[in-house]
């Protein structure tokens, strides 16, 4: 088995069917697709964009298909609900941005970006029938979200029922040789190789990679469970978030983001050397070390900042939990959890309550959690 393109690979379908690819003599076409319902790339996806340029270093060829139509559904896998469906807008600026990120990780010249909506959106009603006839209700169901969605009574949209249908007809538009994914992708990959055989094209074969958990060490890492490190995120931010990860999600992190070696034996050395190549990788070695000099300062040594970003205000008095959301994201029930637990402080002080005087506040350094901080002036 060719192990640089199959290196970290939890599923390779079926058996035998890479190497048979390889010996058709011509640049293989190799799938994923991506959500454009957010714009950042995360290190979990970055560790299937690394898996993508391992093929294209080979000599072959990555399709990268925008989900411009299929997320007006959503892909329901790993979902226990419907998704919200977002503007056609808000998608086409997210794909734009999310492109630019990958091409921090991917060859352009090696690289397709095509937008399903090229070829869904041209589906007639009696296409969709023919389209639908590959798959059995009974098939759909053996989805473990279906399932159990289905067994509690819980509502399952149709069009949520042919999402898979669809992903699948992309690999028929493009002629994929090979489709790649997350573990929890794997039936939805697996029925892309029904439905091109189902058109009479050469099934594509299935790869499938570990879901890197996110910092919280327990859920996968996800942008809608913003327990997530953007590729994007500022030094000092990536640094400090990695620093977060509980000791336990160390292996796979180190395995997975930094393609593992020898490390560090105890687990807080091994955490700042970890946290040290994440960032030299997107931000190189002054950024690394920019992001470890603001995290031995803030959060080792419990001093502000050596450089506070100032921040105008003009209302005399400020919403804490409302301000907060508007300048740092999140909610702002979000930051009013934080508030009550001591969290967002002024000089060093928590504060009290969720209203702050601008008066009583100007020039002062406001703390936000553990990585937040901002000196507030008067407008």
């Amino acid at each position: 088995m060719p192990t640089e393109l199959t290196r970290h690979a939890v599923d390779v379908l079926p058996e035998g069917e890479l190497e048979r690819k390889l010996k058709l003599g011509r640049p293989l076409r190799v799938k994923l697709g991506i959500d454009p319902t957010a714009p950042d790339i995360h290190l979990g996806f970055a560790f299937v964009l690394d898996r993508l340029a391992a093929f294209q270093r080979a000599g072959h060829t990555v399709v990268l298909i925008v989900g411009d139509y299929t997320a007006r559904i959503g892909d329901p896998s790993g979902r226990s609900d419907e998704r919200p469906v977002l503007p056609d807008e808000v998608l086409d600026a997210n794909a734009k941005e999310f492109a630019e990120q990958a091409f921090r990780v991917l060859d352009r010249e090696r690289t397709e970006i095509r937008f399903n909506g090229e070829w869904l959106g041209k589906l007639s009603y009696a296409e969709v029938v023919r389209l639908a006839r590959t798959i059995t209700v009974a098939r759909i169901l053996e989805r473990d979200d279906f399932a159990k969605r289905f067994a509690a009574h819980e509502p399952i949209s149709i069009s949520e029922l042919l999402y898979p249908l669809m992903q699948a007809y992309d690999s028929v538009a493009i002629e994929a040789d090979i489709e790649i994914g997350g573990t929890d992708q794997l039936y939805n990959l697996l029925a892309g190789r029904d439905v091109m055989q189902d058109y009479g094209l050469d099934p594509q074969l299935v790869m499938t990679y570990p879901l890197l958990v996110g910092l919280d060490g327990a859920e996968k890492m996800s942008k809608s469970r913003h327990n997530y490190i953007g590729i994007n995120d500022p030094p000092e931010e990536m640094f400090g978030k990695t620093m977060s990860i509980p000791d336990a999600a160390l292996p796979q992190w180190w395995e997975l983001v930094v393609d593992g070696g020898e490390h560090p034996d105890d687990p807080m050395q091994w955490k700042l050397e970890l946290a040290r190549r994440i960032v030299a990788r997107w931000h190189g070695d002054e950024g690394a070390r920019r992001g470890e000099e603001h995290f031995t300062r803030v959060v080792r040594e419990h001093q502000a900042p050596a450089d506070v970003p100032e921040v105008s205000v003009s209302e005399p008095q400020i919403h804490l939990p409302a301000f907060l959301a508007q300048q740092l994201g999140d909610s702002s029930s979000h930051w009013r959890r934080v508030i009550d637990q001591g969290g967002v402080k002024i000089d060093g002080r928590p504060v009290d309550g969720y209203d702050l005087e601008l008066a009583e506040a100007e020039g002062r350094v406001l703390q936000a959690g553990r990585r937040h901080f901002m000196r507030l002036t008067q407008r």
